[in-house]
């Protein structure tokens, strides 16, 4: 089963497997995971499950749609070129080892 690296706003890792299909925003929650709120449930209408993907997994990632690039646009800490919504980032086994950091805040 793949894995995804979570930094946690203390710098702390946590590696959780998520089952492929699986988004990553679900893998933290349903793993308590701290910082991602999630508070659409996953259906990308609210921009509080904000990460940043580590640059090794940039181009592994498929990039984000119009949907999401708009809610990124409304993010309540910096947004970066490596900036996604984790409800958008569905695992697969070519991602596994994915590594996200988790921002400051999630809410205004």
């Amino acid at each position: 089963m793949p894995a995804v690296v979570y930094i946690l706003k203390d710098g702390s890792e946590r590696r959780v497997e998520v089952p492929e299909g699986t988004s990553v925003m679900l893998g933290a929650i349903q793993n308590n995971v701290p910082g991602i709120e999630a508070e659409c449930g996953g259906c990308c209408s609210c921009a509080t499950c904000h990460v940043y993907v580590e640059p090794a997994y940039a181009d592994k990632v498929p990039p984000p749609d119009l949907t999401e690039n708009d809610l990124l646009s409304g993010v309540a800490a910096e947004r970066k070129p490596s900036s996604r919504l984790s409800c958008q980032i569905n695992m697969t086994a070519a991602l596994d080892g994915l590594t996200v950091r988790i921002p400051e805040k999630q809410s205004l």
